[in-house]
């Protein structure tokens, strides 16, 4: 049994993921052990994770919204700051509950962590995630199986069924928004083991996000929103991007989990029969 049959006692364990500079050190080497079937696979894992590969891909999963939500190698490990993200597109989502299911896109997806949040929250919703990454496309597919979610592989909008042009109820991006000079300043295990598409957002960090504000009024509901992850000193620049295309934005902010997410509602009322569904 993991922590019994180990090579590696606890203590040793502690002591190098610490040296790696591992900053939960303690918390990190009981989830390793628990995961490890055997010494030797304990030993792989306190390797990879001490030569700088993130916790979640050595694990293979990661805690997102009370979810366990599988994380390839290569793939971005959703941050416990886009909970906060996740839960702003629930409670949006939830208000049509009362009519139709409500109609949710993930743009830039990674995992799939958010658009997996959303179908668990909103059972029969009709959930969508693109990313561009065939990786993150193979293992959001694998977090949104049980939802019946569905997943495309190409560049924002691009691969989405033409027929959900003015449907979306709720569209929620993720996408890149460090400045491509500031990709340099990351942590080595993100700069090293996540891809650059999902972190590089351009020389002003807006770019990716410049692009899902101009065609988000076409694929949204009247009265449906867009929610963008950003962060605190970018939020007014990416507001008023969303204002330029005829959105209504605003900020909302945890700073318990130091997230910024603005929220842009395209004009219009949404119908409880939305004809076309």
């Amino acid at each position: 049994m993991p922590g019994s049959t180990s090579s590696l006692p606890r203590p040793e364990v502690v002591a190098r993921l610490r040296a790696a500079g591992c900053v939960f050190a303690e918390d990190e080497a009981g989830l390793l052990i628990a995961a490890a079937r055997n010494p030797a696979e304990l030993a792989r894992l306190v390797d990879q994770r001490a030569a700088g590969m993130p916790l979640e891909q050595v694990l293979g999963w990661a805690e997102f919204c009370g979810l366990r939500i599988a994380v390839e190698p290569g793939v971005f490990a959703p941050r416990r700051r886009t909970e906060f993200l996740a839960g702003q597109a629930i409670a949006l989502a939830c208000r049509d509950r009362a009519s139709l299911p409500p109609v949710v896109v993930d743009l830039c997806c990674g995992s799939g962590a958010v658009a997996a949040a959303v179908a668990a929250a909103l059972p029969g919703a009709s959930v969508h995630a693109v990313d561009i990454d065939p990786a993150a496309v193979r293992c959001a597919r694998r977090n949104l199986t049980a939802a019946e979610g569905q997943v495309y592989q190409g560049d924002l909008y691009q691969p989405l069924p033409p027929a959900l042009q003015g449907r979306v109820d709720v569209l929620i991006a993720n996408a890149p928004y460090v400045p491509t000079a500031e990709v340099g300043l990351l942590p080595a295990e993100a700069r090293r083991h996540e891809p650059r598409t999902a972190l590089d957002g351009g020389v002003d960090g807006l770019a990716v996000r410049g692009r899902v504000a101009a065609a988000a009024p076409r694929w949204l509901a009247p009265g449906g929103h867009l929610l963008v992850e950003t962060s605190a000193r970018q939020a007014a620049r990416m507001a008023g991007l969303a204002a330029g295309h005829g959105l209504v934005p605003r900020v909302v902010s945890s700073p318990e989990l130091a997230a910024t997410v603005i929220i842009a509602r395209r004009a219009g009322r949404q119908s409880g029969g939305r004809a076309g569904r």
